[in-house]
């Protein structure tokens, strides 16, 4: 097993939830999953006919044409791409571009992250009855051999990621934005013109501020809103079609789009941008699906979500059709077929329902970011976890400020709903295209199905969302250039992070110290070894970081009990506890100097510093205890150079107790004093630690020294050092290079948060050392 890419038995089977279970889950994903979709219906038809690329006339063809695009793709790409096909591509249950981009890298040898773990350095076990692996594909053979295919997959999956970081900016404009313009309808134009975008600008600013309280403390109250919303519009869809056309059900019919295009021609495909739009948060369904399940998000899809849209775009087109003479193109769409009467409260109901599907697309910015900088492919952020319970409920001030002025920007730069579509639809069917693409390689790759489904998949979906993704692209000077232009931003950031992280890895390596010259330095160093744990952190899973040295040779006195540790990012979203920690031993037991890996995956929570410490020290203690046998969970030969530093899983940790406090750990009992490790001579405030052996377990007179070291180590406290590398080009490197190292990657090192701030460190007791890094 290769705990350097985070290597982990295989995950048990997961239980079969009860239907009464499955109809909760799916009650609440309305809330969290279908905001956005299910305010498509305010903004679809009006963007349909606002861009002046096709009319309304009397024969009704534009506006059953429309209808009939509008269930058609409805029902081909969320229905049957998503909910039937893509849902089924869950990397352990999480979904996202990332997930896709994960299973791809452990199945084929393609990661690029340093030190997080590729395709073939995960040795992930297959899961129980999965089909054996088949010999070695062409795609998979042409993937490990071409390091530009390489690039060229993360690339794509870093497009897709910068894409619904645009989305996370528009989402917010378009749908408030829609809500609020129902008081078109009850203002004169002189008014509306002074009152939308004052109220779309103040809705907004309150949406992000309140985003610091996290979605748990409201959430309850999504799920009934997106839920009245749905009722509210399938009710007055069918009130709209009994009253005004009962035979617009015809219009589903294929023949109506053939009739749309063949009369429209160029205008109809140019109207498409317009009609994409009622599929946004598609993506969201696949996204979500590490918060519930595959079959809640289909039953509430194909139950209520699904019947519901459709409903509402017919009673839309049906009174539309009987209706020609409108004061206002703009006036085409969701609030003229709402009756006069329920108006007010119907938009009411909409900006609570536009405000909760922004507030999903928001959630779901942070979530990605998120998993970003747990790849090294973003600069470190401030996370907040709003909350102690609910998984994935985060705030990133830094990320929510930025979003919250660039929707700002683009909504008072704009000032309708027209360019802000366009801009939305480019940003929506791009992710589109980039999970068609990686879906496609996902099919042959991991399922192991013939190339002939993978092409087929990719050609039949692919062809739809090419042509819908030519109808937004033509639209880039009304709008369509905000998302490439946000894109394009994002994704140089990415980038250059990326890179210079892998640049300042490729130095530790090359720089790091041997062993050799550690154990040269004799048990003390070569310095006054103090009572206390040092933790020393380090990129590196094997060998002494080069920081190291320089410590050595400019600090007078170090602690007891030395620790490399080494945190990683593994491309799996969840490791289990058991699976966490690799605790291993450099050089011989008398240095007392341990290597730590702490595993974390892409979608982690990671402990506060009390309880990781806790678990650190209960990890080299059950390591001690059970001493270099190999009975543990697995274990890995990380240093070549030394056949003593030799890495093995911790399952469990030997629990202590700390001034009296309960064990940690459950399933451990206090022994006899004789089998109990207390320190001796201790200063009066000094917490006393003792840890507390399983009944029976006998240690020798070395063991117990080692355990009393750590102790007394522990009872001196902690310290973290870490190294704060300056990046430089080396001198000959390329203009190209010296701008990205010496400017641009430095300029984010410099704003972005510290490895303290990053890994909960208190400051207090951390020390931070500058060390230039020639690349």
């Amino acid at each position: 097993m290769d705990a350097e890419s985070g290597g982990f038995a295989a995950r048990p089977a997961r239980r079969k939830r009860p239907w009464n279970a499955e109809l909760l889950l799916a009650y609440q994903s309305l809330g969290v999953v279908y905001g956005d979709v299910a305010t498509a219906p305010l903004y679809v038809f009006k963007s349909a006919f606002a861009g002046g690329d096709i009319e309304h006339s009397a024969g009704n063809e534009e506006i059953y044409g429309v209808l009939s695009l509008v269930f058609w793709t409805l029902t081909l790409i969320p229905l049957l791409k998503y909910v039937f096909l893509v849902l089924r591509a869950d990397d352990h249950g999480e979904g996202g571009t990332f997930a896709l981009y994960s299973l791809i890298c452990r199945r084929v040898r393609a990661g690029l992250l340093p030190g997080g773990g590729g395709g073939g350095e995960l040795a992930v076990q297959p899961r129980e009855g999965a089909a054996p692996a088949p010999r070695l594909s062409s795609v998979r053979a042409a993937l490990e051999r071409h390091r530009v295919l390489q690039r060229l997959l993360l690339l794509l999956a870093l497009l897709g990621t910068c894409m619904v970081i645009g989305d996370g900016v528009l989402t917010p404009a378009v749908s408030v934005f829609s809500a609020v313009s129902g008081l078109e309808l009850s203002l004169d134009n002189k008014q509306h013109e002074y009152i939308l975008l004052p109220v779309t600008c103040a809705i907004l600013v309150g949406l992000f501020t309140l985003q610091h309280y996290g979605t748990h403390r409201v959430g309850f109250i999504f799920a009934p809103i997106v839920c009245l919303w749905l009722l509210c519009i399938s009710a007055i869809g069918i009130y709209n079609i009994i009253h005004w056309n009962p035979h617009v059900y015809r219009a589903l019919s294929p023949y109506y789009m053939y009739k749309f295009l063949q009369k429209t021609q160029t205008g109809g495909w140019m109207s498409l941008g317009g009609i994409l739009l009622c599929v946004t948060g598609s993506e969201t369904m696949y996204a979500d699906l590490g918060h519930f399940s595959q079959s809640s998000i289909k039953i509430a899809f194909t139950s209520l979500v699904y019947p519901a849209l459709i409903l509402a775009y017919m009673g839309q087109a049906a009174y539309i059709s009987k209706h020609h003479n409108f004061e206002n193109i703009n006036h085409i769409g969701f609030y003229v077929s709402v009756p006069e009467k329920i108006r007010w409260p119907v938009l009411v109901i909409a900006i609570f329902a536009a405000v909760v599907g922004s507030q999903a697309v928001i959630t779901g910015t942070f979530s990605i970011i998120k998993q970003c900088c747990s790849l090294n492919c973003f600069p470190r952020v401030k996370i907040v976890h709003t909350s102690a319970t609910v998984h994935g409920q985060i705030y990133i001030p830094e990320i929510n400020w930025i979003l919250m002025v660039l929707c700002l920007a683009v909504t008072i730069g704009f000032r309708d709903t027209k360019h802000l579509t366009n801009a939305q639809g480019l940003a929506i069917i791009t992710v589109m295209l980039v999970t068609t693409c990686l879906m496609s390689l996902v099919i042959v790759l991991c399922w192991n199905k013939n190339i002939v489904y993978s092409l087929g998949f990719l050609f039949f979906f692919g062809a739809i969302e090419v042509l819908y993704f030519s109808a937004s692209l033509v639209k880039f000077r009304e709008g369509a250039w905000v998302p490439i232009t946000l894109s394009f931003i994002f994704m140089m950031v990415m980038c250059v992070w990326h890179y210079g992280t892998i640049k300042k890895y490729e130095f530790d390596v090359q720089n790091k110290v041997s062993i050799s010259w550690l154990l040269n330095l004799g048990p003390s160093l070569g310095i006054v070894r103090v009572r206390g744990i040092g933790l020393i952190h380090t990129d590196l899973m094997s060998g002494i970081p080069a920081i190291f040295s320089h410590f050595v040779t400019n600090l007078p006195a170090f602690h007891q009990v030395l620790v490399f540790l080494c945190i990683k990012s593994v491309h799996v979203p969840h490791v289990q506890p058991e699976e966490r920690f690799w605790v291993g031993r450099i050089g011989p037991k008398h240095y007392r100097l341990y290597r730590v890996v702490v595993r974390y995956g892409y979608r982690d929570v990671p402990k506060d510093d009390t309880e990781f410490e806790k678990d650190l020290v209960c990890s080299i203690a059950e390591f001690i205890r059970c001493g270099d046998s190999d009975n543990q969970n697995g274990s890995l030969d990380g240093a070549a150079d030394y056949p003593l530093e030799r890495l093995s899983s911790i399952s469990k940790g030997l629990p202590f107790q700390e001034e009296g406090s309960e064990i940690n750990g459950s399933d451990s009992s206090v022994l006899s004093p004789n089998n109990e490790i207390y320190q001796n001579a201790i200063a009066p405030k000094a917490k006393r630690v003792r840890f507390v052996l399983p009944k029976g377990a006998q240690i020798d007179s070395e063991v117990r020294s080692e355990l009393q070291e750590l102790s007394d180590a522990r009872e001196a406290g902690m310290s973290f050092i870490m190294g704060r590398a300056h990046m430089k080009a080396k001198s000959g490197s390329g203009l190209v290079k010296r701008i990205t190292i010496n400017f641009i990657y430095e300029f984010l090192r410099r704003n972005s948060r510290g490895s303290v701030t990053a890994a909960n460190i208190p400051h207090a007791s951390s020390l931070e050392v500058g060390m230039v890094c020639q690349v």
